[in-house]
């Protein structure tokens, strides 16, 4: 009788909240202009996309894809990305901190060996996701 309300329970319970980012599929280069592309090393599933003009941020957050734009950061470095730029929509924050490598060999673009993507939502748990890239760009 126990084993049956549990599984009763089990089937009615809420959904967990997810504990990452989701997938955002495959995303365009811009027309112009230079757009960071970032998976998770985990998985290599391509979690975000940042677009240095307009400083744009695109994620999956509970199965939805949503656009964030730039709500402050540092001045721009590297390819008009800033090493930290913050990001807001709606009661979503996110912060993105990436490192910028341009080496010989590549061309129009760099990697980002190393980043993290910081959401936070009022009243809930942040999450620190490391993430890693590359840059591409068009002129």
């Amino acid at each position: 009788m126990i084993a049956l309300l549990l599984a009763a329970a089990l089937q009615t319970a809420a959904p967990a909240a997810p504990t990452g980012l989701g997938a955002i599929g495959q995303q365009h280069l811009p027309a112009k202009g230079c757009a960071a592309y970032l998976w998770n090393p985990a998985d290599r599933q391509l979690v975000a996309m940042a677009t240095a003009d307009p400083a744009t941020l695109r994620i999956a957050v509970g199965g939805k894809t949503i656009d964030l734009a730039r709500s402050g950061g540092g001045a721009a470095a590297a390819l008009g990305f800033a090493e930290a730029t913050d990001y807001v929509g709606g009661d979503l924050h996110v912060r993105l901190a990436m490192t910028i490598v341009q080496q010989d060999g590549l061309t129009a673009g760099a990697r980002v060996p190393q980043a993290s993507l910081q959401v936070e939502r009022p009243g809930q748990d942040a999450l620190v996701l490391p993430v890693a890239g590359l840059v591409g760009c068009r002129s």
